[in-house]
């Protein structure tokens, strides 16, 4: 009070801006938990095949040491907000996955096939340092929303040039090299969904007549998109590639959900994919064997000729039991040709027991959440869209894989992110991180310095 008897307001408050920690320290100690553990995993090895360390333990870890600080410094200079787990869990899963091929390359002299793979890693985290270096602004990625679906139409259409390998039209083999396309395809199309939903959100979501349940939006806006869908849905199909096709599938009703909101979107997914499945499934043979091993998985046994793949890898997982045989103690060789790649989780689930398997699971789960976590802090909605996305192209992928080596459901034939035997999806899987890193940062940095009260 005054002596006029006026009353004066209080002071305001001061304000400050808040200044987010950027948790890098957390990230490099993560890598280096990570690096540890994958050369204790590859001594493990060779203590239990051979009885001594093998006598590349220090330049496996030193050489997966330096890939990893080299891509933590690139992450620390260029994208200092980002989130500091997909990285480490990424490290990890590649230098488990490099253990598990190394382990398998022991019980097969004549196949070496782990010095490959880490080439093909390096080539990834190589990949993940250039993303991380160059592409300022996921947003840019945007204007190039059409030159992406045509680079990932190309890639589809190319190994329909070249002889089927395992019943599959998915590789292109030159003088010894081959590359599998259709895993870049899976990206670029990720960006361009991503690109075209967030413009179209509103005609999608809003727009277009009512049909019992849902909102259909026009022909005129969902056309386009269900075209490019269809066309690459319907070239891996001709290629016999049916695990990609349902990862394409998938990743275009999650996304389609995401930008509209409407669940309707997620029913009228398992419908159609239902009906494709008993469409199809009679009519090529390469899929109706697989749905035969699915539903009678014992069969080649009773009939005399011995243990199927899919019998294989169930007498892994059973022989594994809660804690494991130990690395390198397994039988998990004895699936075949498909042990480093399509069942290499029946090697871990075996020699790393119900517990060890729980735990990757763990992570390819919390390298999803991140990815989803980043997506719905972001406000632009192609940023939202890309990192939901590319987060759903992982977790696809894990339980389709997953569920194929344990008889959930049929199998299909692809890549274990990081761990199987596989350079196109490593270096394939390695962008996805550098995407999602550059996207997490984005969302941090938005709100770094805003002035609290």
């Amino acid at each position: 009070m005054t002596k006029a008897g006026t009353t004066l307001a209080a002071p305001e408050s001061p304000t400050s801006a808040v200044r987010l920690p950027r948790r890098r320290g957390i990230e490099l100690a993560l890598i280096v938990l990570a690096v540890l553990l994958s050369v204790y995993g590859y001594c493990a090895v060779g203590l239990a095949r051979t009885g001594t360390v093998p006598p590349g333990a220090v330049g496996y870890g030193a050489g997966l040491g330096v890939l990893a600080l080299v891509a933590h410094l690139a992450v620390r200079l260029r994208a200092p907000y980002a989130d500091p787990l997909p990285l480490p869990i990424g490290v990890l899963l590649n230098g488990l996955g490099l253990v598990l091929i190394y382990r398998l390359d022991l019980a097969t002299p004549g196949d070496h096939a782990a010095p490959a793979q880490l080439v093909w890693s390096t080539l990834g985290v190589g990949l993940f340092i250039m993303v991380v270096l160059i592409l300022r602004d996921h947003r840019v990625l945007q204007r190039y929303a059409y030159v992406c679906v045509a680079a990932a139409l190309v890639l589809l259409l190319l190994p329909i040039l070249f002889p089927a390998v395992n019943g599959a039209r998915i590789w292109i083999r030159i003088a010894g090299f081959s590359i599998q396309p259709s895993e870049f395809a899976k990206v670029l199309l990720a960006v361009f969904f991503a690109a075209y939903l967030a413009a179209n959100r509103n005609a999608l979501a809003y727009a277009g007549r009512r049909l019992w349940f849902m909102q259909f939006p026009t022909g005129r806006v969902l056309g386009p998109i269900v075209t490019i869908w269809l066309v690459s849905v319907g070239v891996l199909i001709l290629e016999r590639d049916l695990g990609t096709s349902l990862l394409f599938f998938g990743l275009f009703v999650v996304m389609l959900y995401v930008a509209t909101g409407r669940t309707g979107w997620i029913a009228v997914g398992l419908v159609l994919a239902v009906f494709g499945a008993v469409a199809i499934g009679p009519l090529e043979p390469h899929v109706h064997g697989r749905i035969e091993d699915w539903l009678h998985p014992f069969a080649s046994i009773d009939a005399g000729q011995g243990p199927n793949q899919l019998a294989q890898s169930l007498f892994a997982f059973a022989a594994g039991g809660i804690l494991g045989s130990g690395l390198g103690l397994g039988h998990s060789v004895l699936i075949g040709f498909a042990a480093k790649s399509d069942f290499i989780l029946a090697t871990a689930g075996e020699e790393l027991g119900l517990a060890g398997l729980s735990a990757i699971f763990l992570l390819y789960g919390l390298l999803v959440e991140r990815g989803y976590r980043a997506g719905l802090a972001l406000r632009d909605p192609f940023g939202r869209l890309l990192a939901i996305g590319l987060a759903s192209i992982v977790a696809l992928q894990v339980f389709v894989i997953a569920g194929g080596v344990t008889g959930l459901i049929p199998l299909t034939g692809m890549a274990m992110p990081f761990l199987a035997q596989g350079g196109s999806s490593v270096v394939t899987n390695w962008a996805i991180v550098a995407l999602l890193i550059r996207v997490s940062d984005s969302a941090r940095s938005q709100y770094d310095g805003q002035v609290a009260p």
